[in-house]
């Protein structure tokens, strides 16, 4: 059986180890961000039209904090508009890409005249979202509601894990958790065990952070998507 491993936060790999799990693939899930609360953010939905989410722990945390349900919803991808829904939003449009994907719908499909956007938000983010809509005459106002802390040290379950020849494949969502793996892996003397891994990345981003490590190879997706990260594993199982 081949086995993956999840490094997304715990909240984003349940879903993940879900879709791995009915492709028949082993699951071990190593979260290297953890997702921590923001006290005393104010959020007000006050001369707001939509709200933007640049992930689904923006979602997550948003909704924490802002009971009302009936803003629409523009969310980067689907796994963010999958989230949302789920949490009782209604109308709910995904970008189906990045960030700049996400900007283009907003500003192709809304109007600068009926009121800004709530970004919900981490303390880092990726791409200039409000610069680009701001370009196009939109008022985006940034909430930070969370802050993901990157793991300091690999698991010794992993570690062990690496060094039996227990993992056939890694899947890597943004550049921060690659480049965190990578440093994490050469610290603990484990990147010679990578050797025989096949990387998946979301991104060119990605796989450029995953550059120092001698991987049997990476692939990326075709598009910045968990479905397209999928379909690329989904080839080479076929592949065998």
């Amino acid at each position: 059986m081949t086995t993956a491993l999840v490094t997304r936060p715990r909240e984003d790999s349940e879903a993940l180890a879900a879709e791995l799990t009915l492709r028949g693939v082993g699951v071990m899930v190593e979260p290297l961000l953890d997702i921590v609360p923001v006290t005393g953010a104010e959020v007000s939905a006050i001369g707001i039209q939509g709200i933007l989410a640049t992930s689904a722990n923006g979602v997550r945390a948003l909704a924490r904090e802002l009971a009302d349900r009936s803003l629409p919803v523009w969310a980067v991808g689907d796994a963010s508009a999958r989230v949302a829904r789920e949490l009782g939003y209604q109308r709910v449009e995904s970008a189906g890409g990045d960030v700049d994907d996400l900007a283009a719908l907003v500003a192709a499909r809304c109007r600068p005249q009926d009121g800004g956007f709530l970004h919900a938000a981490g303390t880092v983010t990726a791409g200039d979202l409000a610069g680009m809509l701001g370009a196009a005459g939109f008022v985006v106002r940034r909430v930070v509601l969370y802050q993901a802390r990157t793991a300091t040290a690999l698991s010794a379950g992993l570690i062990t894990t690496l060094e039996q020849g227990g993992i056939d494949v890694v899947l890597f969502f943004s550049p921060r958790t690659a480049a965190t793996f990578v440093t994490l892996a050469i610290d603990a003397g484990a990147g010679g065990w990578c050797a025989g891994i096949v990387a998946y990345a979301l991104s060119p981003a990605v796989a450029r952070e995953l550059a120092g490590l001698p991987w049997s190879t990476i692939r990326v997706a075709d598009a910045p998507t968990q479905a397209a990260l999928l379909s690329a594993l989904d080839h080479d199982l076929k592949r065998g």
